[in-house]
């Protein structure tokens, strides 16, 4: 007796990932079956259906109002780096015509305050404070010496080479601001000289947002260059 061999059972089914990955590497297929095209309907967001067609004009409608937000974000932000990139050019003009250090303290102050909208900011130089009892220029200028006891909550700071912006410790704030000052939200800290030799500057912000860690710093870096180079001189 002989028996038959049961023939084994194939899925005539193509699956998606079949079809997807012939489409992909035939690029061309429907070019060659363009009468699929208009026969072919997709569902569309309102409930109705077009055709495949129409769905690849809105595809690419919408790619390009990406692209067109994205570069808008681009020039807004190229914009913003050449208006910095004046105000920097400003503050160094008038520091080259600064003959004394209360010239310069005041320069820098007031362009802080005027052309880079700063709400509170404090130089800080490492110097003997007895030394510098004659300049005055309000609360701006903090003349303080490397080894007192309040500068070493600024210690991780000043052993980095870079700006760091975010929130201070309260700490920070009270030496640089006053204790009676809760407004500033955030703040940036500029190293003035390598590992800040010469001190710091701190920009304070209402706006909590307005230094965060995640912004560049490369104009700080820049600000607090310049600065430091005008302070040298004296």
């Amino acid at each position: 007796m002989s028996t038959q061999r049961k023939p084994e059972f194939v899925d005539d089914a193509v699956s998606d990932e079949v079809v997807q990955s012939y489409l992909q590497s035939n690029p061309d297929f429907f070019e060659r079956h363009g009468e699929l095209l208009s026969s072919l309907r997709l569902p569309h967001v309102t409930g109705g259906a077009v055709s495949l067609v129409e769905r690849q004009v809105s595809v690419l409608r919408q790619k390009d109002l990406k692209l067109e937000r994205k570069l808008k974000e681009l020039l807004a932000v190229a914009r913003a780096n050449d208006l910095l990139g004046d105000k920097i050019h400003k503050l160094a003009i008038a520091l080259l015509g600064a003959t004394d250090l209360a010239a310069t303290l005041n320069i820098c102050e007031k362009s802080l305050r005027v052309d880079f909208d700063a709400n509170q900011s404090i130089l800080v130089l490492f110097r003997d404070p007895d030394l510098f009892a004659a300049v005055k220029v309000g609360r701006f200028f903090r003349p303080v010496l490397r080894q007192d006891g309040a500068v070493k909550a600024f210690d991780t700071f000043l052993k980095r080479n870079n700006p760091r912006c975010g929130q201070v410790r309260d700490a920070q704030r009270d030496f640089l601001f006053g204790h009676e000052t809760d407004e500033i939200g955030s703040c940036a800290l500029v190293p003035l000289g390598t590992k800040a030799e010469l001190g710091f500057l701190a920009i304070g912000s209402v706006d909590a947002d307005r230094f965060h860690p995640g912004m560049s710093t490369d104009f700080l870096a820049r600000l607090g260059q310049l600065i430091a180079a005008a302070l040298q001189r004296y």
